[in-house]
């Protein structure tokens, strides 16, 4: 018996194919073009092929952003992983204090990313500043404009107080999804704190880590705002991640096949590392399924 297939159903998929083909698709293609061309101006464009590309794979300074920011975004998650699962373990899990604490966690999330570089630009002067003249009269020597230590720190504390949140909410959700009934195991075999959490609570949070990591390693490797508006890339090249030396190099510089080819490779690199940790996380799926 032949079935008949209703194709109407695409009709609803339509609007989004159309606006992710305006949004992604159509400036992509104008990236790849700029990246196999050539330009003296005047809007004449000259064959260039692979060129861009090998200059980028020799350039020491796109090699050498590359590894701010992996470091960047290594530190970033060494920190805020753990600390956002000790939040969470932490939270109080029903009445008026876990709601409470819940709109607290949530408040860093609803600042604007210039916003939160502005802050800690504040924050931080030695001048005006409560961190930074608190550190002053304390005898430490701090300015995150002159020592690349004290920006690197300025930055990183930064993310940490803006980002753990969202780990810990993963967590902290992970965490309600555990029945409890395997507490009440737990509590008769007398298991132990580390036990539990080992066990019982760390492999039912797996799923919501994979993706709280996953999420904050693509915000942290694309990170721009934030320590544009509080270093600017300084001191020096102590800051300036990828991406703001792309914008430097797109913008400041107008060499536009360079930072087309650089954006190209960016764009790979995080869609190779995110496919990773997508299939660790399918992987994860499948073997809890079983």
């Amino acid at each position: 018996m032949n079935k008949t297939v209703n194709q109407k159903a695409w009709f609803l998929v339509l609007p989004v194919l159309v606006l992710v083909a305006f949004s992604a698709v159509i400036p992509l293609m104008t990236v790849v073009n700029y990246s196999v061309q050539d330009t003296f101006g005047n809007n004449v464009f000259f064959w260039a092929g692979l060129d861009w590309f090998e200059q980028m794979l020799e350039s020491e300074r796109m090699w050498n952003a590359l590894g701010r920011q992996l470091i960047f975004s290594g530190i970033i998650l060494a920190i805020e992983v753990p600390l956002g699962i000790f939040v969470a373990l932490n939270m109080p899990k029903k009445g008026f204090w876990a709601s409470f604490c819940l709109v607290l966690m949530s408040l860093p999330l609803l600042i604007p990313w210039n916003v939160v570089g502005t802050i800690w630009q504040i924050f931080g002067r030695v001048d005006i500043g409560l961190l930074g003249y608190t550190l002053d009269k304390l005898g430490i020597s701090y300015n995150y404009t002159q020592d690349f230590v004290a920006a690197w720190a300025t930055v990183i504390v930064m993310d940490v107080w803006h980002w753990t949140s969202l780990v810990a909410l993963l967590a902290y959700a992970g965490l309600q999804s555990i029945p409890d009934a395997y507490y009440q195991a737990a509590k008769i075999d007398q298991a132990s704190r580390w036990s539990v959490f080992r066990y019982i609570e760390l492999p039912k949070m797996a799923g919501v880590l994979m993706i709280a990591i996953l999420l904050r390693f693509m915000d942290s490797f694309m990170i721009y705002t934030e320590p544009f508006v509080v270093t600017g890339g300084g001191p020096g090249n102590a800051t300036t991640f990828l991406s703001i030396d792309l914008v430097k190099m797109a913008l400041g510089q107008f060499d536009l096949g360079p930072a087309a080819a650089f954006s190209i490779m960016y764009f790979l690199v995080i869609l190779l590392i995110s496919w990773v940790f997508y299939t660790v996380m399918t992987n994860l799926d499948k073997r809890e399924g079983r």
